[in-house]
């Protein structure tokens, strides 16, 4: 094989489906990058066998073949090439010849044919919508995504799909996160996506405004965004019924400036920690809300005005979580509705219903 790339190209593709490379295989050939060079371009592609990023960039072909070179070297090598031009030349014993200007590079390839063919997969159902609006709603989400082996389907976010609404869905146990966006397909169905694939999508280099394609099989989904198709082993099992979990009206409610109860809980947090952890008290009564929170180091006291309905209430939950909730959506103001001092805060948008978050309490 020998072929020459665009310097720029080369770095940006190597980039991304490095991220994709298993970093420890029994397979060693999972820990390179496979190119393969034909006609007027190359594939690029990383793979761990439960997520895999391939990419196709232009390249002058001099000769056509395949390579799998060691990620991390060959990364390292393209960033730092002197000349706009780099090329990638190969012989039939696997030595693998990395020039650009006088720099030289030779360095031992790994055979393709040690390399796994990508899972191919009969597509159940397809959807499109804009990068910048999957990236909101990942983002949105990403927080309340669960760590707990026990509970693997809560180690991903649900995508649910249902009458022409894409609702992503994030629970962990102690909060909720829901996000809400119209999409272009009457179908029904969800599937859960892994976390780390959630987090390889944010980092995908596109435009806001580029579609993205996303089809899903019964164990793989693919999504394909400007050039770029990332493939990823779904979650299998049950999801929560999230829908159930969605406290019915409100005993409490109240509008607030989302910036007020960052800057407040914020304050209130300067005198927890994760091995000093005291709930912040919330109280709601007179003209809005109270707060303080009281530890070995000190108390703290501060209060937000704003008109309520409903009963008056007293609530303490984790600082971390509720800064979670609410540094987390992408309003000026929140609904707080409360339904007693032992029951979720439910966060909502003040129009519409692009989001809801749940914040389960701690006692007090």
């Amino acid at each position: 094989m020998k072929a020459v790339f665009n310097k720029t190209d080369l770095v940006a593709a190597v980039t991304t489906v490095q991220r994709a490379v298993s970093t420890k295989s029994s397979n060693h050939a999972l820990e390179g990058i496979l190119i393969k060079a034909k006609d007027s371009s190359a594939v690029l592609c990383g793979y761990d066998l439960d997520l895999g990023i391939t990419t196709e960039i232009p390249a002058v072909i001099v000769e056509e073949g395949d390579i799998v070179l060691g990620a991390r070297f060959f990364a390292d090598m393209v960033k730092l090439m002197p000349d706009e031009t780099i090329t990638v030349e190969t012989d039939d014993k696997l030595l693998t010849y990395i020039t650009s200007g006088e720099a030289i590079y030779q360095i031992i390839g790994i055979s393709s044919y040690e390399y796994p063919e990508l899972p191919s997969f009969t597509t159940l159902q397809t959807f499109e919508l804009e990068a910048g609006t999957l990236k909101s709603m990942i983002r949105d989400t990403f927080y309340a995504i669960g760590d707990n082996p026990a509970k693997p389907a809560l180690m991903g976010a649900l995508f649910d799909i249902d009458g022409g609404y894409l609702n992503l869905v994030s629970i962990d146990g102690f909060r909720m996160s829901v996000r809400r966006e119209k999409v272009e397909t009457e179908e029904k169905f969800e599937f859960i996506l892994p976390k780390k694939t959630l987090g390889e999508l944010l980092k995908i280099n596109c435009a806001d405004d580029s579609v993205v394609t996303v089809v899903v099989g019964k164990k793989h989904a693919v999504f394909k965004i400007e050039g770029y198709s990332v493939l990823s082993r779904l979650i299998e099992g049950k999801y929560v019924s999230y829908k159930d979990t969605i406290p019915k009206g409100s005993a409490t409610s109240l509008t607030i400036e989302t910036r007020k109860i960052i800057s407040s809980v914020e304050r209130m947090s300067l005198l927890t920690s994760d091995k000093m952890q005291q709930p912040v008290h919330f109280v709601v009564a007179d003209e809005g809300i109270k707060m303080f929170c009281t530890t070995a180091v000190g108390k703290a006291n501060d209060s937000i005005e704003t008109p309520f309905e409903g009963e008056e209430l007293e609530i303490g939950f984790n600082n971390r979580y509720m800064l979670d909730a609410v540094k987390n959506v992408n309003a000026d103001k929140l609904v707080f509705e409360f339904n007693g001092p032992n029951r979720p805060l439910k966060i909502l948008p003040v129009d519409g219903d692009s989001f809801l978050i749940l914040v389960v309490p701690m006692r007090i």
